[in-house]
């Protein structure tokens, strides 16, 4: 579904992919892991086309989409979305402005249909009655939610997390894995995770690449990476503060 071949980025001489390979297979759930500031939200970005490599190519069933710009690339990215790390929502607008947000810019759908979406979809996350709140009214898990529910309210068959579990407690981590876990089986999309978070890539994954020096060092299910070889891999995963990473 997604192949990226050979991706490299530097910014301001700071190369952060270095030769990045991966495949995202049709229904899959893919987790990037790899330590913070190591280029899994710049490689987010890339696949869906909010930044241009320096060298590479990024294929969505075939397509290049480094070699796209304007109306050609919007066909393309409409088929993504994405639940960012901070969630993004807007604070001027309400929750349910909010959800309908890529409703009104990627369909046609009359007003009544829209809230009605809106209305659906947050029910899907566990959300219901809060369209007229402002997200400054709500729990961290709450923006979460609620921008998994703008994400998938006009059906992508690509969805793309970031950081999914990041600034919330443990609880409320696991209610999210729990989500991400039931919007692949009921809307049949295929999923691009990147996280840090080991709990929960183990829990979602079907298979987990480590980014570490602007490459993908290993790839396999949950089990092959828990019994991975290499040090580096090793470090990470189990947290330790010895080891081949530096931790400063």
């Amino acid at each position: 579904m997604i192949r990226v071949v050979d991706l490299h980025k530097s910014f301001g001489g700071n190369e952060v992919l270095r030769g990045v390979n991966l495949q995202l297979k049709r229904g899959e759930t893919l987790v990037i892991i790899g330590q913070s500031g190591c280029g899994k939200s710049v490689l987010l970005k890339h696949v869906i086309g909010l930044l241009k490599p320096d060298r590479g190519k990024i294929y969505v069933d075939g397509v290049d989409i480094t070699a796209l710009d304007g109306d050609e690339l919007h066909k393309i990215t409409r088929r993504f979305g994405m639940l960012f790390q901070g969630t993004a929502l807007f604070d001027s607008l309400t929750v349910g402005q909010n959800v309908s947000f890529g409703l009104e810019r990627y369909t046609n759908y009359s007003e009544e249909r829209i809230q009605a979406l809106v209305k659906e979809n947050l029910a899907k996350v566990g959300l219901r009655g809060i369209e007229h709140l402002m997200p400054f009214e709500l729990s961290g898990g709450m923006r979460k939610r609620v921008g998994l529910a703008r994400a998938i309210a006009y059906n992508p068959d690509i969805i793309l997390y970031d950081e999914p579990s990041t600034g919330i407690d443990p609880i409320r981590a696991d209610a999210i894995n729990n989500l991400i876990i039931r919007m692949k089986n009921e809307m049949q999309a295929s999923e691009l995770i990147i996280t840090h978070d080991m709990v929960s890539a183990y829990k979602v994954a079907d298979r987990i690449g480590m980014l570490y020096g602007g490459k993908i060092i290993e790839m396999g299910t949950p089990e092959e990476i828990r019994n991975s070889k290499n040090p580096v891999v090793q470090q990470f995963i189990h947290g330790n503060a010895e080891g081949p990473i530096e931790n400063w």
